[in-house]
C-alpha cells in the first residue's frame, strides 16, 4: 500500500504539468486562469526572479509560491470535473496537493483567486 501511495506522489511533477498543459487548451477553462497559467510560466523560466535564485534556499522561495498560488487556484477554483477530466492519477493525490497549496497561499485573499481563476 505504501509503495502505491509513494508511486503515486513520484509522478505528482509530470502529471501536474501535463494537467496544466491541458487545462490551458481546453476551452471550458477561462481566459484569466490560462493568462495566469501564462504569467507563471513565463515567470518560472525568466532569468529575472524577485529573489535572486544564487542565495540558497531563500533564492527558490519566490518560485515556489508563485507555483503554489497558480496550483491552489487552478486546483480548489477550477470545476473539479474538468480537473478530473484530465487528471491521469488519483483524485486522492489531487485533491491532498490542493490542500497543500491553499495552506501555502492561505494569505491571499479569496476574492482575487476567484476574479483569476473563475466560479
Amino acid at each position: 500500500m505504501r509503495l502505491a501511495r509513494l508511486r503515486e506522489f513520484a509522478w505528482l511533477v509530470p502529471r501536474l504539468a501535463g494537467l496544466l498543459a491541458r487545462l490551458a487548451a481546453d476551452p471550458n477553462v477561462p481566459a484569466s486562469a490560462k493568462a495566469s497559467l501564462g504569467v507563471a510560466a513565463a515567470y518560472l523560466a525568466s532569468p529575472v526572479d524577485a529573489i535572486p535564485d544564487f542565495i540558497p534556499i531563500v533564492g527558490y522561495l519566490d518560485d515556489l509560491v508563485a507555483v503554489a498560488i497558480i496550483l491552489d487556484g487552478i486546483l480548489n477554483h477550477v470545476d473539479r470535473e474538468l480537473l478530473l477530466k484530465y487528471w491521469p492519477g488519483d483524485p486522492a493525490t489531487l485533491d491532498e496537493t490542493a490542500r497543500a497549496a491553499a495552506r501555502v497561499t492561505a494569505w491571499v485573499p479569496r476574492r482575487w483567486k476567484l476574479r483569476v481563476f473563475g466560479r
